[in-house]
């Protein structure tokens, strides 16, 4: 069997890429040996979402009786809610399949590796095509400690046969603040135990900060500074052995200490595919692997681990090689959200990135949302613009609090059309909003990048 292109994973860069080739007219085969949808659709993201959502409700029913309403909450179903999801996630896995018949896409329930450059098994069947896409995701992985067997990671978190009531979660990552959030929400008592000073290394330190503040207000305890060296089973309990020589006791260990691009098992040495330490395969601005012929795109090439990014991606490779219209996916001005509870959301620069490369106007805003006024739940909004001090260009947007993500999307147009301060300050708000608070920051919190500033 011979193809155009060959796309090996079914995740969202693999599934965008094969559907948009297909439709313009190359004969594509694509193959996946886990899930349609990959990593986003059925362990990831979207059933992430899921089970957040359901521990707001929760928190609604809390807060009602601040409006005047009394209700009362009984105990959550988790397996209820497991089967919910469960539904949702078979009808969206259902809908890439549907996606590639429709464009004529070749499929295969099975696992593509690599006998030479040109050349595949299939699941036992021989397959050669002219170019090839290396779409195979990542997976999460346990740090190299004794008893790591005994801890579980992300993917096996959606399919517990029953809510954990107490839990210790390694890292301080998304994933690890997300479940924190989510366990605590549904009843459970949580620990976060992570080797930083503060949760979700690499994103700007005032939203690091609020949310440390955030979590520690709904109960999550959190243990900064810690290094599990170990993990033993006393019965159905877990004791996470830390460094300091402390211990943590708990009913669930959860790993969620980092992940890696599955490349494992894929043949690229017989392809002659690069592979960097991290296993990550190495891809130029155009995608392309050492192979001028492989191409590389999604998580398996470890740059920016987003489900939109892969998706552009893969449409933009397909459209350069089929559809006569070569383009490229920038990697800058990103939008991302963390659905931790409150949720983060941010676009651009940090304030320290920023302050990197000269001087910056920092401002900031730290409020009760109206919501919460009444309700008198313990939660603060934090607000951010990082702008560049010579030429006013707003280089970050950084949120967190509730409907950060809704509202991030909308500012992210702005920054990737190079809006001013002025901008924003020229905008009317809509009132009474969290989102109009971007519009309306006037006063200066302070300026930062001194040492650039000095050198002028």
């Amino acid at each position: 069997m011979h193809f155009d292109l060959f796309v090996i994973g079914g995740g969202s860069a693999g599934v965008r890429c094969a559907r948009i080739a297909a439709g313009h007219g190359a004969k594509v085969g694509i193959a996946e040996d886990r899930f349609w949808g990959g990593t986003c659709v059925n362990i990831g993201c979207v059933p992430k979402k899921l089970l957040v959502q359901a521990g707001e409700y929760g928190a609604w029913a809390d807060d009602a009786a601040g409006f005047g309403w009394h209700i009362r909450k009984g105990p959550h179903d988790w397996n209820a809610l497991l089967a919910a999801k469960d539904r949702e996630i078979g009808r969206l896995a259902g809908i890439y399949r549907k996606l590639l018949d429709g464009a004529g896409a070749t499929i295969f329930d099975a696992r593509a590796r690599f006998t030479a450059p040109h050349t595949l098994d299939v699941g036992g069947t021989h397959v050669t095509a002219e170019r090839i896409v290396i779409a195979a995701g990542g997976h999460p992985t346990r740090l190299d400690i004794p008893g790591a067997e005994l801890g579980i990671i992300s993917d096996d978190a959606f399919y517990l046969p029953k809510m954990p009531k107490r839990v210790a979660i390694l890292g301080s990552g998304y994933i690890a603040v997300e479940f924190a959030g989510i366990f605590a929400a549904l009843g459970a008592e949580v620990e976060l135990i992570y080797r930083q000073p503060l949760p979700l290394r690499g994103f700007d330190h005032d939203l690091r900060e609020a949310l440390a503040e955030a979590m520690g207000a709904q109960g999550i305890a959190l243990r900064p500074g810690c290094q599990p060296v170990g993990i033993e089973a006393h019965g159905a309990r877990r004791r996470v052995l830390l460094g300091d020589g402390h211990a943590v006791e708990a009913d669930l260990v959860f790993f969620a200490t980092g992940r890696r691009p599955a490349t494992e098992n894929l043949g690229l040495a017989e392809a002659g595919v690069a592979v960097a330490a991290s296993g990550a395969v190495t891809i130029d601005s155009h995608l392309r692997t050492s192979q001028p012929h492989i191409f590389a795109i999604g998580d398996v090439t470890d740059r920016l681990n987003l489900t939109p990014v892969a998706t552009a991606e893969g449409h933009a490779l397909a459209d350069s090689l089929f559809g006569r219209t070569p383009r490229r996916v920038s990697l800058e001005n990103v939008p991302t959200a963390v659905f931790s509870t409150p949720p983060i959301a941010t676009v651009g620069l940090s304030e320290e990135a920023a302050a990197a490369r000269g001087p910056v106007d920092v401002y900031v805003t730290k409020f009760t949302p109206m919501r919460h006024t009444l309700t008198g739940r313990a939660r603060k909004s934090l607000m951010k613009l990082v702008v560049d001090q010579a030429s006013q260009r707003v280089l970050g947007a950084h949120m967190l609090g509730e409907d950060s993500a809704e509202i991030m999307q909308g500012l992210a147009i702005a920054l990737v059309m190079g809006a001013t301060k002025a901008d924003f300050d020229r905008t009317i708000g809509i009132h009474p909003t969290a989102a109009e608070e971007f519009v309306t920051l006037r006063t200066r919190t302070r300026v930062v990048g001194g040492a650039a500033k000095a050198a002028e």
